[in-house]
């Protein structure tokens, strides 16, 4: 990406909104960087006025006036065919023009996307798929989501669902998921859920740092656990890619941080599921860590070029 003004950023968070600005030329040191409570609990228009004075607050330190383009990362997504945000966990935020309401507020462009395609953005631009044609971003936590570039542009699809393979079906599972339906990948592999599998088996609560201690110590079930992962995660990624077909597969979140993604043993697992003898597809740990969301929102407000 060539030089030129900064790139405006925000985060926006549960708990905190956190606002960037991002020199194009240099983007993995922020310029300026900046937090404040979301304060969710006090509504909707709290959280307008949350966003305003993150902005106000970049420009008071930076010297610089209000941003032309704004980008946000935001809880859930905004459908395209009403401009309401949709799917969001936090609540207020539901039903409501977020992008045209904060157009309007600060007088400028404002472009939005979820917190899964702005780190899949962030990556494929600055990351560690950096100069990749066609990325897929995928966060494994508390949950599942993923994002998906291609051509240097972020893929959002005519229902703003593209990406959302964490409610795809698996074969042979069926436990109920927060969306209504059952066996999603989401109730599988997500932390939660493998968490819940060894629960269910040995009668102990134990958080998935701990069932992996575990697993290293020689515990079968834990073993299993993590096994069950490994197969589970490539059926439904093989799903995915047997359609898109990336260059390269990046795993961030907090069950994306074990080792076990990038293993012969899983290249080996996705291949039994794919349409293709061989996985070429490169798979990834992030390089951009916590800045991701933030500067993915940053390169929202950028032109599309790649």
């Amino acid at each position: 990406m060539k030089s030129g003004a900064p790139l405006w950023g925000i985060d926006l968070g549960g708990t905190k909104i956190e606002g960037a600005l991002v020199d194009p030329a240099d983007p993995l040191s922020a310029l300026h960087r900046l937090r404040r409570p979301t304060g969710a609990e006090h509504g909707y228009e709290h959280i307008l006025s949350a966003i305003e004075a993150v902005v106000d607050d970049l420009a008071r330190v930076s010297g610089l006036p209000r941003p032309v383009c704004l980008g946000i990362g935001t809880p859930g997504t905004e459908d395209p065919a009403s401009g309401c945000l949709k799917n969001s966990n936090t609540v207020c935020l539901n039903g409501r023009p977020l992008c045209g309401d904060l157009s309007q507020r600060l007088g400028c462009e404002v472009r939005i996307a979820n917190d899964a395609n702005c780190f899949a953005l962030a990556e494929a631009t600055w990351g560690a798929a950096a100069g990749a044609d066609v990325v897929l971003g995928l966060i494994i936590g508390s949950g599942t989501g993923a994002g998906i570039v291609a051509g240097g542009r972020l893929i959002q699809g005519l229902h703003g669902i593209a990406g959302e393979w964490g409610h795809n079906p698996i074969r042979n599972e069926s436990v109920p998921c927060y969306c209504g339906r059952t066996g999603c990948v989401e109730t599988v592999i997500a932390g939660p859920s493998l968490e819940r599998f060894y629960r269910e088996a040995t009668g102990e609560a134990l958080r998935l740092p701990g069932i992996v201690s575990r697993a290293i110590e020689g515990d079968r079930i834990a073993s299993a656990t993590l096994e069950r992962l490994r197969e589970k995660f490539s059926e439904a990624i093989a799903a995915v890619m047997n359609i898109l077909d990336p260059d390269v597969i990046v795993v961030g979140g907090g069950v994306g941080n074990l080792p076990l993604f990038y293993e012969e043993a899983t290249r080996a697992s996705i291949a039994r599921h794919l349409f293709n003898p061989v996985v070429r597809t490169r798979i990834v740990p992030p390089a951009l860590g916590d800045s991701a969301g933030v500067f993915g929102a940053a390169r929202l407000s950028a032109p599309f070029t790649a």
